[in-house]
């Protein structure tokens, strides 16, 4: 393994039990975690009535840590795919919402809010944006075509995209109540918190396919970085190698948007960041996107939960804050630069 990635190994181990002491009550989080009360030093057993052992337990187990673990799985799946469509459509500014995947997944989960069907069964809500990923991507290859220009393929996303997205806003407008105007608006904007280990269990099997698929395609990414007709030269089928790593993307993002809302600029971020350690691989900046994705989630998350801005504020929020700079960034370095496109044609 690398330097860099043992790296964010250890950054990811030692923040995340940094994260354990950290939310709006103060626990006795070792204490919680079986350590003898002896051993605990005075001064890390906070002062108040949420000191009692059983309390403790209850909002380190059932609260602190299912939010840890979504940030890290969440933010794993949207570096990696990040990295695998940046890979796919050899433009370093590409993220997975750019084929509409994530407003795929939001729109389905607003219909689902929008007519109170998460309040019969808590399932539908994460089924209904992965099955709304999988179609958005589906409208966009019938559009585009499977064997479609990378080109075309991008615009075409970006066409169902603002549709789509156009949709939830109608939905937004025509919300039967200002209270579920309300609800459909916080989801939208992207959170870990009231979270369950029994949303991530059922969110795992898709992100966990997902990055089957995208990790499957690691040497045909390598190969694309020579050319399409290079890569099918080399033996390897281009029409099902885009369709795994597609599936794939939509799959990650579509399972992540479903329990956490819509978390834009990981995918886009992450992988041009570590883009100059692996030295432009694609297939080795598909793990390291997935653990720095994992990390910078979790980083956020603290963040919003330290920031004393009253009501806390959402992990989408804060994605988009720092995430808008860095494109509009990189928008313009590219410009400047002439080659906004990349390789892609």
């Amino acid at each position: 393994m690398s330097l860099h990635r043992i790296n964010l190994v250890v950054a990811i181990i030692i923040i995340a039990i940094a994260a354990l002491w950290v939310g709006n009550a103060d626990v006795n989080v070792l204490t919680a975690l079986g350590f003898p009360e002896k051993m605990v030093p005075e001064k890390m057993v906070p002062d108040t009535t949420f000191s009692d052992t059983a309390i403790s337990k209850q909002i380190l187990f059932d609260i602190r840590i299912p939010r840890i673990l979504l940030a890290l799985i969440t933010g794993a799946a949207l570096g990696l795919a990040g990295a695998g469509m940046q890979g796919l459509l050899r433009n370093p500014l590409a993220e997975p919402g750019i084929l509409g995947v994530s407003s795929g997944a939001a729109l389905a989960a607003v219909i689902v809010l929008y007519f109170g069907f998460a309040t019969w069964y808590s399932w539908l809500l994460p089924i209904a944006a992965v099955f709304g990923s999988a179609l958005a991507l589906l409208i966009v290859v019938m559009i585009a075509g499977m064997r479609a220009s990378i080109t075309t393929l991008i615009l075409s996303g970006v066409a169902v995209s603002a549709f789509l997205s156009g949709l939830i806003a109608l939905a937004l407008s025509m919300a039967p109540s200002p209270f579920a105007m309300q609800e459909i608006s916080f989801w939208l904007m992207g959170s870990l918190a009231n979270r369950d280990l029994d949303q991530i269990m059922l969110i795992s099997p898709f992100l966990l396919v997902g990055a089957i698929l995208i990790f499957a395609s690691g040497r045909y990414l390598q190969a694309l970085t020579l050319g399409e007709e290079t890569a099918t030269s080399m033996g390897f089928n281009g029409a099902l190698e885009r369709a795994k790593i597609l599936t794939g993307t939509a799959l990650l993002v579509g399972g992540a948007v479903a329990v956490t809302g819509v978390i834009g600029f990981v995918g886009l971020v992450v992988p041009h960041l570590l883009r100059p350690l692996v030295h432009g691989d694609p297939r080795r900046l598909l793990f390291s996107s997935m653990l720095a994705g994992a990390l910078l989630v979790l980083l956020m998350d603290i963040l919003v939960q330290l920031l004393p801005t009253g009501a806390e504020l959402q992990v989408g929020v804060m994605a988009t804050l720092i995430g808008g700079p860095f494109f509009l960034m990189l928008l313009v370095r590219h410009n400047m630069s002439g080659s906004l496109w990349g390789n892609a044609k």
